[in-house]
């Protein structure tokens, strides 16, 4: 699908751009444009992946004008540009708004403009059920990803949806083994809460999925599996703790869920298993129609979260993705 393409991914510098980046790359593509706005990460990603079909384009998703010139001849769009971390956004509802939702509409209309095949818009379970700007700025940028699906001929729109993933910059893996070390603690927001994790391979993997597979208008949602911070901050303790450690409760961050969830309470009756890896969400019922996808094995009505994981298998999980 992706050779001899030109794609572009917005916010390519970051966790989840560098894997996509790499995984990309085994696909033959002619060119992979990187387009972000810090110069700093681009330097040291283009010393890192030593690659001649990379190009480097330093830009703002709120420029709609800069957009227009990096879209020009380029086939395929992974946008994963966005304020993400829920303090931050909290704080900053308005420079939120600007990037996860104006900056997502600038993403589309140079899409259209310049004839890209297909764009995919990376969300976050934070988008189902929101309750902080983070996941209200996702939701609506899911929506106009949607509404332009539906009002392009050329240009394919679709959503993916994912989670939490190990060891990216927002995670709190890094956090938890730098407070071990160097504090002898942990700090936890709250002992009761739940997060859905997911390996940055496996979850790239599944984007890629998602992809092939999407025919426009879906929102794919990466079926993952949760766990308790708390017992993942044990797991973690057990590997690289040496003499007492201390769990700290600190409290909940404003805008924070104690329980993230992967499908909205609205979106059930939408909502089908396409396979063990991908959760499909129809907008309505004639997209799903109109698609093509083997879908309707099963329906999702509740029930879809599966048993938290096990403290054996947070820890398999760490080890299958290189973090311990």
């Amino acid at each position: 699908m992706f050779t001899n393409t030109v794609i572009l991914v917005t916010g390519g510098t970051g966790s989840w751009g560098i894997e996509l980046v790499r995984q990309l790359l085994t696909h033959n593509p002619k060119k992979i444009i990187i387009l972000s706005r810090n110069e700093n990460s681009q330097v040291q990603m283009r010393r890192d992946i030593k690659d001649k079909r990379l190009s480097f384009f330093i830009g703002d998703i709120r420029d709609k004008e800069a957009l227009g010139k990096a879209f020009l001849g380029v086939d395929f769009v992974f946008h994963l540009a966005a304020l993400k971390h829920v303090p931050v956004c909290e704080e900053n509802p308005l420079e939120a708004l600007k990037t996860n939702v104006i900056g997502t509409q600038n993403v589309i209309e140079a899409s259209i403009e310049n004839h890209v095949k297909k764009v995919i818009y990376v969300s976050t379970d934070k988008a189902a059920n929101p309750v902080n700007s983070y996941g209200m700025t996702k939701a609506l940028g899911e929506r106009l990803i949607i509404h332009a699906n539906e009002s392009s001929t050329v240009t394919k729109f679709l959503c993916v949806r994912g989670g939490n993933v190990l060891g990216s910059s927002g995670s709190v893996l890094p956090l938890f083994k730098k407070q071990i070390i160097e504090q002898k603690q942990v700090q936890i927001t709250d002992k009761r809460m739940t997060r859905y994790f997911i390996t940055p391979q496996k979850a790239i993997k599944t984007l890629l999925k998602a992809t092939i597979l999407g025919k426009g208008g879906e929102i794919f949602v990466m079926h993952m599996d949760a766990c308790n911070i708390l017992d993942l901050a044990q797991v973690l303790i057990d590997h690289y703790g040496k003499g007492e450690i201390k769990i700290v409760e600190i409290g909940v961050r404003r805008g924070e869920k104690i329980h993230e969830v992967l499908i909205g309470s609205l979106e059930k009756d939408s909502a089908v298993v396409y396979d063990e890896d991908l959760i499909v969400i129809f907008p309505d019922s004639t997209n799903q129609e109109k698609s093509q996808l083997p879908v309707g094995l099963t329906t999702i009505k509740s029930g879809l979260e599966r048993p938290l994981m096990t403290k054996d298998e947070i820890r398999e999980l760490l080890v299958e993705g290189g973090l311990l």
